[in-house]
């Protein structure tokens, strides 16, 4: 069966549900489903490896769950505007794909959650549609069509999903991020099966 790759990083779980809310709405598509996945931590330490497995939660990303996806749902927590390192640092190992063109063609989608309403949702999710671009992949963004994104008080961007987690990282996703995150894995799976070799 197809799939579509939920590929993030979540430091304090907000990115993580937001994940599981796309995966929801691909899966409410027939023919397709999702893989959950995310990528491990780094630090300036080496000395330590993490374990090839994680203690809970998505397992780890491999190349091969990105080269054979039929689309990518790609998500980070803002780090000064831009997209956190272990996303960053997982990206910088695909060139190998990029050689191969194995993503050129496959849509992609991204979504991000912030600490504080003005803290980078819009430039981080720019800053992860950029190797997308450079690997050949079609952006799919969140239209206005979604009445919620006209609506919303929380997160919400055209450029893709977003959700304002708050300077502890204790609001809850809103009903209307909720919402959004699963009309645009939605939107991600219907437009992945129609570009889909026959």
């Amino acid at each position: 069966m197809p799939y579509i790759l939920v590929l993030y990083y979540s430091r304090y779980g907000a990115v993580a549900k937001l994940a599981n809310f796309i995966a929801r709405g691909i899966e409410s598509v027939s023919g397709i489903e999702a893989r959950i996945r995310t990528v491990p931590p780094v630090a300036p330490s080496t000395e330590v490896a993490e374990l090839a497995v994680p203690a809970d939660g998505a397992v780890y990303v491999t190349l091969e769950d990105l080269q054979h996806c039929a689309g990518l749902a790609l998500g980070s927590p803002t780090r000064f505007g831009n997209m956190a390192a272990p996303l960053k640092y997982f990206l910088d190992s695909t060139s190998g794909l990029w050689l191969n063109g194995n993503l050129v063609g496959k849509p992609a989608s991204v979504f991000t959650s912030t600490a504080s309403m003005h803290g980078g949702q819009e430039t981080t999710l720019l800053s992860m549609m950029l190797p997308l671009l450079h690997q050949g992949m079609l952006l799919v963004g969140l239209p206005y069509s979604e009445p919620k994104l006209t609506t919303t008080l929380t997160g919400g961007t055209p450029y893709g999903v977003s959700h304002y987690a708050g300077p502890k990282s204790d609001n809850e996703i809103s009903e209307e991020e909720k919402q959004l995150a699963m009309a645009a894995g939605k939107r991600l799976a219907e437009i992945s099966l129609k570009l889909m070799p026959s």
